[in-house]
């Protein structure tokens, strides 16, 4: 890449990163083109040049904030880390996005989630699920997931979960309740037990 073409992306990083503070703190309404200009120490002219669009905007800061989401969540699911500590970690990392997420942005997201965007639907199909069935698999051999449980099941599980995650009666209700869904999708309503099987 040319010193050019790395300025360009370098800036293009610092409209995104400068849009996902504000849309994390104030949502997607309430935030001009003007004050990511500021915040990011461009001109609006140069956000537009980049993305033509607010709406462009948006979808790429998605886009940006989903690969640095999934980007945390692959270095957990490749440390080294116990079974029962990978799934603490993963329940309070979601917890604490929870807490810190304006929710007109979160509804931003799961609209375009629910909308079946591809970029979206190729990371859970091609990545995301691949890694939990991996966790589940090192879970099992750990003791810590029950070995009768066939993959196809957890499969069916999640799929169930990601529908669900999709309809919009249920995503507007469900950022207060992430830390419990969390707990009910990893540990099911009996709760965690504190010893392997």
């Amino acid at each position: 890449m040319d010193g050019f073409k790395r300025r360009r992306e370098l800036k293009k990083s610092h409209i995104l990163q400068a849009a996902l503070t504000l849309f994390m703190d104030f949502g997607v309404q309430k935030v001009s083109i003007k004050e990511i200009a500021t915040k990011a120490n461009v001109s609006q002219v140069t956000i537009y040049n980049y993305f033509e669009s607010k709406n462009n905007l948006v979808h790429e800061v998605i886009k940006h904030y989903i690969s640095e989401t999934w980007w945390e969540f692959e270095s957990l699911f490749d440390n080294d880390l116990p079974f029962p500590e990978k799934i603490k970690k993963l329940i309070f990392a979601k917890t604490e996005t929870a807490q810190h997420i304006n929710s007109n942005f979160y509804n931003v997201i799961m609209k375009e989630y629910s909308a079946g965007i591809s970029y979206i639907e190729e990371l859970y199909q091609k990545k995301a699920i691949p890694k939990m069935m991996e966790l589940f698999e090192e879970g099992k051999r750990e003791g810590y997931v029950d070995p009768d449980l066939s993959n196809e099941s957890i499969l069916m599980y999640f799929h169930i979960f990601k529908e669900a995650m999709q309809r919009e009666d249920i995503y507007n209700k469900i950022l207060p309740m992430t830390e419990d869904i969390m707990k009910i999708l990893f540990y099911g309503i009996i709760g965690k037990g504190d010893h392997p099987n």
